[in-house]
């Protein structure tokens, strides 16, 4: 973002879809990614709730109470983290800013907008969470099968990535609105991890 690398990115996409936003309501980034993904992270955080549920429930399951209450807590603390920082830092989207077919100037991360200019809610990247909070997946592997801890990482950066990119290509966010989103997840996940390891490893 401080370096100019946000605009350069944005810059090429831009010029790639004609000086506009393409994207923007195209059929695959607007309501298969886009829409489609937030209702797949939803039913996976339902179903991850339900198996967290039974587990609490049956002594057959009792190994995986602890695991699933983290990552049902993962997932909601990480993505709740993005929306209180996007309710807070007030950056606007790409396609917002006049250098992108807006209406806005650019205002940085930690300068004063402009009064009577309306407030952003685009930093960090609220959709693109629906995905890296499943970051989370990797330690709720070392809890139960560390070898797991791969194809869990890797499904929530794939998943974020997935979001990340097709919202950049809409012109809804930065580069850098996603970087950070993938690191309040993963620090989330991470400090959680901490907390509850203890009760899930072995003595």
């Amino acid at each position: 973002m401080g370096a100019g690398g946000d605009q350069w990115l944005a810059d090429q996409v831009y010029r790639l879809e004609g000086h506009h936003w393409l994207l923007q309501n195209a059929w695959l980034t607007s309501q298969l990614i886009h829409k489609g993904g937030k209702w797949l992270s939803a039913t996976a955080t339902l179903v991850a709730i339900l198996l967290c549920f039974h587990a609490w429930r049956s002594e057959r399951a009792a190994a995986w109470r602890w695991p699933l209450l983290y990552l049902v807590l993962a997932v909601a603390l990480g993505t709740g983290a993005v929306s209180l920082l996007k309710s807070v830092t007030h950056m606007d989207c790409p396609w917002d800013l006049s250098r992108y077919g807006g209406l806005r100037e650019f205002v940085g991360l930690f300068e004063t907008r402009p009064q009577g200019m309306p407030r952003g809610a685009c930093f960090p990247g609220g959709h693109s969470s629906a995905g890296y909070a499943w970051v989370s997946l990797y330690f709720l592997a070392l809890l139960v099968h560390p070898a797991w801890r791969w194809r869990g990482l890797a499904v929530g950066l794939a998943a974020g990535g997935i979001f990340g990119v097709s919202q950049q290509l809409r012109g809804a966010h930065f580069l850098s609105h996603d970087l950070w989103t993938l690191a309040t997840c993963w620090t989330v996940s991470l400090l959680l991890y901490l907390l509850v390891r203890r009760r899930c490893l072995p003595r």
